[in-house]
Order: structure tokens, then sequence, then C-alpha cells
């Protein structure tokens, strides 16, 4: 852990990596340097390209889970999540798409007490230019069945950046593996009555040549999940 072992973290930021070992210290060192007490949990996921080997070269400064088998990213968190100890839970890829720098501002209506959850938003000043087509239509879509199923307008259903009072995400019974994980706490807070606030973000995407794992082919899945968790009771 980056901080004193007196002081409760103010934020756990979890990080699901699967060979990612050309950005990992670099998403490392700069979740590190931001400015709150931060417990940062990062899980190898079965990674074979050298990933596990930087992991461990940061001893006690991180939580590092070592997996020999991927289980995939929404599994992952689950593993993870009964170790936090943060006031606020906030998820992070361990690509650059996203910007650590500013996981401050999306935890903090959370620690304000303004709020159990918080979404960073690619798109509250518009589609991202740089991302493909069939992606930006999964992402408004995904916007439209949230609003139709929940009757919660979100302008970002599926950004990597939600953050939750750890009590809260910790206590919703997460079933995911994959990708799934994101419309699944979606749709339990707000079964739960929680109004989600998003916050304008950065977002730099990148391509499957890139690493990047998740398709536009995920998008059945994540709707199912909508309308699955649709009657959930909490």
């Amino acid at each position: 852990m980056s901080i004193d072992d007196n002081l409760t973290p103010q934020v756990t930021v979890i990080v699901p990596a699967l060979n990612e070992a050309d950005t990992i210290r670099e998403v490392i060192e700069r979740v590190l340097a931001i400015p709150l007490r931060v417990q940062l949990i990062v899980v190898n996921d079965g990674s074979t390209d050298g990933t596990g080997d930087i992991l461990r070269e940061y001893g006690d400064r991180i939580n590092a889970i070592h997996r020999e088998r991927p289980g995939g990213k929404g599994n992952a968190i689950r593993v993870a999540l009964p170790g936090a100890e943060g006031e606020t839970v906030i998820i992070q890829d361990a690509d650059l798409e996203y910007f650590p720098e500013e996981i401050p501002k999306v935890v903090q209506p959370i620690l304000a007490g303004e709020t159990d959850a918080s979404y960073g938003s690619r798109f509250q000043n518009g589609l991202s230019r740089d991302m493909a087509l069939p992606n930006k239509v999964v992402n408004v879509l995904l916007a439209l069945a949230v609003k139709v199923l929940y009757g919660y307008k979100l302008t970002d259903e599926a950004t990597c950046y939600k953050a939750f009072r750890t009590e809260t995400i910790q206590s919703f019974g997460l079933e995911c593996q994959r990708f799934e994980f994101c419309p699944e706490v979606t749709a339990k807070a707000l079964r739960r009555g929680i109004k989600i606030r998003e916050v304008p973000i950065q977002y730099v995407p990148r391509g499957k040549d890139a690493g990047k794992k998740i398709r536009w082919t995920d998008a059945p899945e994540a709707f199912w999940t909508l309308l699955k968790y649709r009657t959930w009771k909490g």
C-alpha cells in the first residue's frame, strides 16, 4: 500500500491486467502519484508477457494478486473487492485509454457524501472522434437501453471509470465474469435507487492492434445483462 498504514485509504484502485507489460508500469506510477491516499490492487489475470514480474518489483507498495489462468475482467474485480479498504473503489484499466490523474475528480462526489456512485463520462461533451463507428453505435444504444429499462439518463454506461462507495459495491453480490461487470453494477445501482453522478473525463481509444480486448461483439451480453437485472431486488 502506498499510504500511511494508520490512515484509511480514500480510494481503492482495482486494476485487472492481462498481458499489459507495455503499459502496466506507467499505470501503476501514475495511480500512486494521484493526490489521495491510495490502496492499489492489481490482479494479474494469467498474463504470460512479463506483467507479473513487473508487479513483483513493487513489493508492498501495491497489493498484487496473481492468477495462473485468465478468469476475465469481471471475475478479477470480484476477486479484488473483498480486500478493498478504501472509502471508495474505482476501476482502472491497465492500458492508457484513461488518465489516472482524473481519478480524484471522479471519486470526489462520493468522498463529499453527495452520492454512492460516480462515473467518468467519455461522452458528456460528445462522442469521441477517434472511436470506431461500431463502438460509438453500441455506446449510444447502451445509454438508450438504460433510459428505457431503468428510466435513468446516462451518457456513458460502459465507461471503465466507475466509482462506488466501497460498502455499496461490496454489497451487490456481483456475478460477472467478463465485461458484463459494467452493466451489472449499473443495473444494481439503479435498482437500489442510487443516483449515479457523471463527471466528464478525457479518453484516448486504442485499437485491437494495441491490445484492446473488448469488442463491439461483446454488446449482446451487455444488453442481456441490463435486461436480466431489471427485476433485481437487491
